[in-house]
């Protein structure tokens, strides 16, 4: 091959075996668990027409593409053997249009520590994610649970268009006049997506006037009635409120005056909303009725608070250094199949940050024409937080074994922004979103050159466990 015919890319390219090489590889994957896979190279690119540089020097060299915009992927899908991998972190720049009220944004911009604040500036709010370093590239690709996403529903369902590097090196607006194909599966396809988003334009909503929080802190031993009392009232609670019930082991949490901490796990019920004022903010909370626990409990605050103070207890519980293990499933069980299935985890977390949670979504109506297509009653997920390499066994395997049971008994599938193919697949997308998704695939990259899934089983992919 001659330099004369060798796309010129402007970001450092760095080539499997050369200095930086592994910095370049693993230094922006969050999970300390680094995957034993190498890229042939690591592209990081200097702007969107450097995509489709590299795009141009894969298929120039044979290689497969990866894509890496956050490197929050608990599985590190971005880090593929023998690919080149592009790294998007310089893709985070924001504009917005106050005359559409479209906020248009580089796919490793940071929902919570970036994105949010600038909307904040103009009166404007997003259903971002409750992780707050996550960048919004695999965040809105996998469907986006975020802030509020009760009322305003998965965050793609907001993605108005999209700016997308194909397989075939071309860049295009996809929206739902034109590429619509790509538009679809942009919302939902997660690493599947037969392109790279160079960008996402979002439609963006008036902030609202208040965010509060009701948090009650349980031992553990009253877990099954509030599973019970949540389950009661989750179908009539009105959908600005998110309760999520986290088993945590993390000591600050809400406790009265005079009240010790027991030690070890206990659960935390912290429901937020978003209102007009603070009056309905209380109204809306109170819809979650009378605790069947009340006066058992060792803490409980309510009253304002904000996004920032949000994402700050969201690093707290997910701190940067550490080994993940990660599982989740989405399930229609009633209460008194799921509670025991819970407990099982929650009486097994046994290192400071690990945490599991069970979050309300009680789905209330059908969802938009888009790839994303499953959701359930109630979403469980896993989270095994620990520092040394030698407990990955363990810890993957409790994980993915404890949840495999919980999808048998009344699960639906998965969310795919908590999964790990390598270890346990299960259902992400209706078998008929799945088949027209696998369709656009074959049309849009017929080389199957950008590398999709990681998983252990390719044809298992999106079979319900």
């Amino acid at each position: 091959m001659s330099a004369a015919t060798t796309p010129t890319v402007r970001g450092r390219l760095t080539l499997r075996g050369e200095p930086g090489y592994e910095e370049a590889r693993v230094g922006r994957v969050f999970n300390a668990r680094k995957p034993d896979r190498y890229p042939a190279a690591v592209l990081e690119v200097a702007d969107a027409e450097d995509v489709v540089a590299g795009v141009h020097l894969a298929i120039e060299r044979g290689w497969s593409l990866s894509v890496r915009s956050g490197g929050h992927s608990w599985a590190a899908w971005s880090v593929r053997d023998e690919a080149l991998l592009l790294d998007l972190g310089a893709l985070r720049s924001l504009s917005y249009d106050e005359g559409t009220g479209i906020v248009s944004a580089g796919p490793a911009t940071m929902g919570a520590l970036e994105l949010a604040p600038f909307l904040a500036e103009r009166g404007r709010a997003f259903p971002g994610g409750h992780c707050a370093t996550v960048g919004i590239g695999g965040y809105l690709l996998q469907g986006g649970q975020g802030w509020n996403g009760r009322a305003k529903g998965w965050a793609c369902e907001s993605v108005v268009a999209v700016d997308v590097v194909t397989a075939e090196g071309e860049h295009v607006r996809a929206d739902a006049e034109q590429n619509a194909d790509l538009y679809w599966a942009a919302r939902g396809a997660g690493p599947g997506f037969p392109g790279i988003v160079t960008r996402f334009h979002l439609q963006t909503y008036p902030e609202p006037e208040v965010m509060w929080h009701d948090t009650w802190t349980f031992r553990l031993d009253d877990a099954e009635a509030v599973i019970h009392w949540l389950h009661d009232v989750l179908p009539r609670l009105d959908r600005r409120v998110e309760p999520v019930m986290a088993a945590t082991r993390l000591p600050e949490v809400p406790l009265y005056d005079g009240v010790e901490h027991p030690g070890g796990t206990v659960l935390l019920l912290h429901a937020t909303c978003m209102a007009d004022s603070a009056e309905e903010a209380r109204d809306l909370l109170a819809g979650l009725g009378e605790c069947p626990v009340a006066g058992s409990e060792l803490g409980h605050v309510t009253g304002p608070t904000t996004m920032a103070q949000e994402s700050v207890a969201q690093m707290d519980q997910n701190p940067d250094g550490y080994r993940y293990a990660v599982d989740c499933a989405w399930t229609n069980a009633p209460a008194e199949t799921l509670a025991p299935l819970l407990l099982d985890i929650w009486r097994e977390l046994d290192t400071e940050h690990s945490f599991s949670i069970w979050y309300g979504w009680a789905p209330t109506r059908e969802l938009p024409d888009m790839a994303f297509s499953v959701e359930g009653n109630v979403y469980v997920a896993t989270y095994l937080i620990y520092p040394d390499a030698e407990d990955d066994a363990r810890y993957r395997a409790r994980v993915h074994d404890r949840t495999a049971a919980i999808a048998r008994d009344g699960g639906v599938g998965v969310y795919l922004g908590d999964t790990d193919f390598t270890a346990r697949q299960d259902r992400f997308l209706s078998p008929e979103h799945y088949a027209r998704l696998e369709e656009i695939r074959a049309r849009r990259d017929p080389a199957g050159r950008i590398a999709g899934y990681l998983c252990k089983d390719r044809e298992g992919l999106n079979i319900h466990a």
